[in-house]
This record gives structure tokens, C-alpha cells and sequence, in this order.
């Protein structure tokens, strides 16, 4: 073949090659996303093809999107779709996406345990975060068998929930997501934590109690271990007024057995309900937390402050503060201040 004839069909076969190259380029390369900013997918169990491209056409450019469906019509991957979130940088194309769905390469997430006061709303908030649904994170932390599984009953429950941040894969299963809410939990009651409670002879359980009424006690950490040294002398007190340990006498758990909790004041008809968490009718500590704890509130308790308290009443500046006492005599007198302030602003 002379050169004439070489260069007749070389010419054509080059620019084939260029616009395949260009369409690969096009179509399979070039950043998919129309986004500047990571999004993410979020692929379920009731998810078919369709739904993914349906949610992929907001962030994904026209071109990329179509590359993808190509690839994807080449492939098994609508008979095995995998759940997930799947992050979608800026300049990622649609084979590597593809790849991503294919093998499941899925980005973990960031879950915060939130600070809340019931189950339900731990469920409720969880459920907004993760695949699992709402009602079923509520039925199983209800579940007396599942609770007992972890070592606790469905008064204590809470007591696994460290608010902390974790990295979790958004699909976890619900007993691996248990699993490692244990173990999340085992590693922040290390040595040191453990030695602290066994010395003030809590169980890690009753800290995280007391801790929980702290913590509705008042917002402002600096002050938590003074309250919980108060506390703590109620608990630990034992004279001929009080042979069996002076009640607790905590406002919050009495908001927590009526399950009123916007109540500002505590009045004595509502002093009377047969509750296991009414700490003015029970001595000790109440069954089981009434929120899930900060971790400042825990450490609170482990390092709390030594003094002679046994009263406090929130200061009538509205601070969110407390004056302390070491009689009743001086607490009634801070308690008229307070009292006073509330009457003045109408507070009921």
C-alpha cells in the first residue's frame, strides 16, 4: 500500500479515534456534577434505577448524566443496587461515580448523638440522620430482651448513648449501629472514668443519672460541678432527720414524671404524683436518666466540687445561675428572692 493510500485511511481511522476519545472525554470523564461543593446520594432500600437517576438530576450536568446512563445500561447494576450515601465530588465523572454505585464505595457520615430528654425524640432524631426508620429504633430501645442484650433495661437504655460526634455509614444495620454505640460507650468509660465513679461508689449508670439532672438543672458548665457536689452530699447524707439519706428533692425529674417539661415552677400539688422519678416522695437516685447527658455533665459528677451545700435555687437575675446554701433557713431566704422575681414577671 503506498503512502497516498496509507494517509486516505489513516486520516478517517484518527479522527474516529479523536471523537470517541472526545466522546469518552465528553460523556464519561469530565466532571459530572454541576455542583462547585460536594453533594451526596442517598441510594435506599426502595430505590430502582429510575429513583437514582431521579435524584442524581439535580446535581448531576446533562452530558455526565447521560454518560452514566450509558454506562450503567452496559452493566448489572440496576439488578444489584446498593444503599448508601455516595458522595459526588466536583470533578468526578460519571465512570467513576459508576465505579462508587458499583462497589459500593459509600462516604460515612458525621452522626451526633443529640442531648435529648426522652426516647422517642432520640429515635425521632436518629431516624432523621440515618436509613432506619424512626419507629423501629424506638421498638427495639423499648424492648426489655434488647436492652438486656447490651446490659441494661428500658430505664437505662440511655445510658449507652454518648453524646458524642462518630463517623457511621448512613445504611448501618440497626443492631450494628447498637454494637457500636456500645462500644463507643465502653471506650469513653475507660480506666480513669471507671475509677472516679467506683471511688464515689456510683455504677456508670447512676453517674450518668445524676449527670442527666444536672444537666436540666442548668446550661452553664462551669457550675456543674458545684451542683453536683450538691447533690451528692443529699445523696450521701444520713442523720436522724434523714436515717435513710436525705431525697434528692430535684425539680427536674418531677417535670420528667409528669412529662411537662416547659414548666417553670414546681408546685407543691404537683409534689404528690406516684412516680419512681418523683425524687422528693423516693429516696436515691431516680430508676434512670431523664435525658441523655452532655459529656460535660458526666464529668461534672466524676470531678465534682467539695463544700458543705445542700440547697440551691436559681438566683432572681434570671441568670441561669444558682444561690447555694448550707441550711434550710438560708435556702428559704434565697427561695422568697426567687419566688418574688417570678411573681414580678408573671412567670406562673
Amino acid at each position: 500500500m503506498n503512502a497516498k493510500l496509507k494517509t486516505k485511511y489513516a486520516l478517517p481511522a484518527i479522527a474516529c479515534l479523536l471523537l470517541v476519545l472526545g466522546f469518552v472525554a465528553y460523556y464519561l470523564v469530565a466532571p459530572l456534577s454541576s455542583s462547585k461543593q460536594t453533594e451526596y446520594l442517598y441510594i435506599d432500600n426502595d430505590d430502582t434505577v429510575d429513583s437514582v437517576y431521579a435524584k442524581l438530576t439535580p446535581i448531576a450536568n446533562k452530558h455526565g448524566l447521560n454518560g452514566l446512563r450509558t454506562i450503567i445500561r452496559h452493566s448489572q447494576y440496576p439488578d444489584n443496587i446498593r444503599t448508601g450515601r455516595y458522595a459526588v465530588e466536583p470533578s468526578q465523572g460519571a465512570f467513576s461515580l459508576f465505579r462508587k454505585l458499583k462497589n459500593g464505595q459509600q462516604t460515612p457520615l458525621n452522626l451526633t448523638i443529640p442531648s435529648v430528654r426522652t426516647i422517642d425524640r432520640l429515635s425521632a432524631e436518629l431516624g432523621k440522620k440515618l436509613m432506619l426508620d424512626s419507629a423501629e429504633i424506638m421498638n427495639a430501645l423499648s424492648d426489655q430482651a434488647m436492652c438486656e442484650k447490651y446490659g441494661y433495661d428500658t430505664t437505662t437504655i440511655a445510658c449507652m448513648f454518648i453524646p458524642n460526634t462518630y463517623q457511621i455509614y448512613w445504611n448501618v444495620g440497626l443492631e450494628k449501629f447498637f454494637d457500636r454505640m456500645q462500644q463507643e460507650s465502653n471506650n469513653f468509660w475507660n480506666d480513669e472514668r471507671k475509677a472516679k465513679a467506683e471511688k464515689m461508689g456510683l455504677t456508670p449508670e447512676q453517674v450518668i443519672t445524676l449527670a442527666s439532672i444536672i444537666d436540666e438543672e442548668t446550661a452553664n458548665n462551669d457550675e456543674k460541678p458545684q451542683i453536683a457536689g450538691m447533690y451528692l452530699n443529699r445523696l450521701w447524707l444520713k442523720n436522724s432527720e434523714y436515717p435513710n439519706g436525705m431525697p434528692l428533692q430535684a425539680d427536674p425529674t418531677i417535670k420528667f414524671a409528669w412529662k411537662k417539661f416547659e414548666l417553670r415552677r414546681i408546685y407543691n400539688k404537683l409534689l404528690s404524683i406516684d412516680s419512681p422519678y418523683n425524687t422528693y416522695r423516693n429516696t436515691g437516685l431516680p430508676p434512670g436518666p431523664i435525658r441523655i447527658p452532655s459529656v460535660a455533665g458526666i464529668d461534672a459528677v466524676l470531678n465534682y466540687t467539695h463544700h458543705n451545700y445542700l440547697y440551691m435555687c436559681a438566683k432572681e437575675d434570671f441568670s441561669g445561675t444558682h444561690n447555694f446554701a448550707a441550711t434550710y433557713s438560708e435556702h428559704l431566704q434565697n427561695a422568697a428572692r426567687y419566688a418574688k422575681a417570678l411573681n414580678q414577671r408573671g412567670i406562673e
